[in-house]
């Protein structure tokens, strides 16, 4: 059997998406660019320094959480999540990997455009400063400095990603009851199992998503104040 690290490294956002974005009718290779009036369509805006600590809630379908950034645990991914919430990037995100006693992942943007934006802004790691313990949040990456937009709640301790770079930059401080009631009977993706298949989603968006209709998502994500 192939160990459960092994397959979370195998399954990130990265693999294989340009390969299904040249290949899928529909996608965002095929249709002609939308106006860039969509401020989430230009990475390279999203610059600002996040404050030392701040918090965000989450409302989502099964209900509230809210995650504690701290900078100082990783100030790059903290800077990213930062500007990723004001602009309302996870408004409407659905948790497409949900793994009961490993993860909970998300990221994936309903609409292909804003994914394939965001697809080249790579961050460099952060030290992990943090284990990815029950609770922490981190974000997802396929190899060294390949981190985005994609992030994932452990829901349990699990050290082993600590090893390979993930860096822990917050911790869920509520509704970690909701977290855990997230949907996830339709388990993992190919080739492990018949959930959602990343690659396919992020060149597709929501017209992938369709067909796993109950999917829990993100309603809102806002800074509070």
């Amino acid at each position: 059997m192939i160990p459960r690290m092994r397959a979370w490294r195998t399954l990130l956002p990265l693999l294989g998406a340009a390969l299904v974005a040249a290949s899928c009718g529909g996608d965002s290779g095929s249709a002609e660019r939308p106006e860039d009036s969509n401020p989430l369509l230009q990475p390279a805006d999203f610059q600002e320094t996040a404050p030392d600590d701040f918090r965000v809630a989450f409302e989502t379908t099964e209900g509230r959480f809210v995650v504690e950034a701290h900078r100082a645990w990783a100030p790059r991914g903290v800077d990213r999540f930062y500007n990723l919430v004001r602009a309302g990037y996870y408004d409407g995100v659905p948790f497409h990997r949900v793994l009961e006693g490993f993860v909970v992942d998300f990221g994936i943007h309903p609409d292909p455009w804003v994914n394939a934006a965001w697809r080249q802004a790579r961050m460099r790691d952060d030290p992990v400063l943090q284990s990815n313990r029950r609770g922490y949040v981190t974000f997802s990456k396929s190899e060294v400095d390949t981190r985005t937009v994609q992030i994932f709640v452990n829901l349990a301790d699990n050290p082993d990603l600590d090893d390979d770079g993930f860096a822990p930059f917050g911790t869920v401080v509520e509704g970690m009851e909701t977290v855990e009631a997230l949907y996830g009977d339709y388990g993992d993706g190919p080739p492990r199992g018949d959930g959602v298949y990343q690659a396919m989603a992020i060149a597709k968006g929501d017209e992938y998503f369709a067909e796993f209709p109950e999917l829990d998502r993100i309603v809102r994500a806002e800074l509070i104040e």
